[in-house]
């Protein structure tokens, strides 16, 4: 069996880690998981960490779960994978009927993809080819907000405004139009400029509902949003919900829209990340009859040709029929568990250390003032978290937890223990 030092090291040799600066590999070495047991991930020592960040906010009801391993398991011996081109299987149709139900059949009609950013794309594309076969080929162009982030391929890198993903690779990327991002002042008048501006070619504006998750846990409420769709409606854009990281109850509801109008939905709702509950990459772009009906042609070129090998891999649509299965139970009991972490952490909150202290659901954040915060505080608290039994990642100053759905409140008591130590530990009072 490996030693998690000997482990660490071939990782450092031959994998070339994500979001990650190799040259700091020495300093900070991988650490090496054997298993994961609930919220638990358990290296090869046999330490235990709390995932308090959900392996990057895709585990859902814990690690090594069962109905989970159990739905894939029987995938794999019936169909593992069949095309999606000219074939069809039982577990697609079934998550594209779950998902349309859930918004009430407004969003009727589903796009595999294999990722979030790949959702993204699928949505970018499918909104410029939209407005090309309606014969309005100049509404090409996509209106983005300060702060919002929806993954890292080219396409998906032009709408993502954090500067540490985007700037190296900014010569690459297509010119996207930036409008402040809705928890700021004056945001809905400049977005409304930005459409008069264009005078008719932009195709779509692109937000995260209620959360923007990479640029720090940034938050706005459902007004804003209700606004902005009825902004899009006015001037003819259309608008893609991503919903990549805060889908699949993050925010309380299984889509965050719903916390905003369950009648005016987007024109497209991108899910990824939770929606296999932590096990395989999958997502999804959700769209109305209108835009559906737009490509139907008996010309080929007039279709939707976006593909990839894997699109609605029959394991990974399995697992997440659980997910769905499984979210019905979970859904009601939500709001309990944010009260949890909201008691549990308030203490922590009104730390003079801190700021900004903000939760949507199951969400919650807070940044450490700059004054105390020292160089590379995320680097440290995370180092130093790993010592208190906690796997969590802050982005700059901002601290935050997006667990998975396990909290009751011995649990969320213990977690803010933990991470006021931590603090303590990295910025003493």
């Amino acid at each position: 069996m490996n030693s998690g030092k000997d482990l660490a090291a071939r990782s450092r040799a031959a994998v070339w880690h994500p979001c990650t600066q190799m040259a700091r590999l020495d300093a900070v070495p991988p650490l090496p998981i054997a298993r994961g047991e609930g919220p638990w991930l358990i290296d090869t020592e046999g330490r235990r960490y709390f995932d308090a960040n959900s392996s990057w906010w895709v585990n859902l009801f814990g690690h090594a779960d069962a109905g989970l391993a159990e739905a894939i398991a029987h995938q794999a011996r019936t169909l593992p994978h069949v095309m999606l081109a000219g074939c069809t299987h039982a577990p697609a149709v079934e998550l594209a009927e779950r998902l349309s139900a859930r918004t009430g059949g407004a969003l009727g009609h589903a796009f595999f993809g294999s990722d979030g950013a790949s959702a993204t794309e699928i949505a970018l594309k499918m909104s410029a080819h939209y407005w090309r076969n309606l014969g309005q080929p100049q509404k090409c162009e996509f209106i983005a907000l300060a702060g919002g982030y929806h993954g890292e391929t080219l396409g998906a890198l032009s709408v993502t405004d954090v500067a540490i993903f985007r700037d190296a690779y900014a010569p690459l990327l297509r010119a996207t139009h930036l409008a402040p991002a809705l928890h700021e002042a004056g945001a809905l008048a400049a977005i409304e400029a930005k459409l008069l501006e264009l005078k008719g070619r932009c195709a779509a504006v692109i937000v995260e509902p209620l959360i923007q998750g990479a640029s720090g846990m940034r938050m706005h409420g459902p007004e804003a949003l209700r606004e902005l769709r009825a902004l899009c409606t006015r001037y003819g854009a259309h608008l893609i919900a991503d919903e990549i990281a805060v889908g699949c109850g993050r925010t309380g509801t299984f889509f965050a829209w719903e916390q905003v109008s369950t009648a005016s939905w987007p024109d497209f709702v991108l899910l990824s990340k939770g929606i296999t509950g932590g096990t395989l990459p999958l997502s999804l772009v959700l769209t109305t009859d209108t835009v559906f009906e737009a490509f139907l042609s008996p010309e080929v070129a007039r279709g939707f040709l976006h593909s990839h090998s894997y699109t609605g891999n029959a394991i990974a649509c399995a697992a997440a029929n659980e997910v769905l299965r499984r979210m019905e139970a979970v859904l009601p009991t939500l709001p309990a568990q944010a009260k949890h972490l909201r008691e549990a952490f308030a203490p922590l909150l009104a730390d003079p250390r801190v700021e900004a202290g903000r939760q949507t659901g199951m969400v919650l954040a807070f940044d450490v003032r700059a004054e105390v915060a020292g160089e590379r505080f995320a680097e440290t608290f995370h180092l130093v978290a790993r010592a208190h039994e906690l796997l969590i990642r802050p982005i700059g100053r901002s601290v935050y937890l997006m667990p998975p759905y396990v909290i009751d409140a011995p649990t969320a008591q213990w977690l803010a223990q933990q991470v006021r130590a931590t603090l303590d530990e990295v910025c003493p009072r």
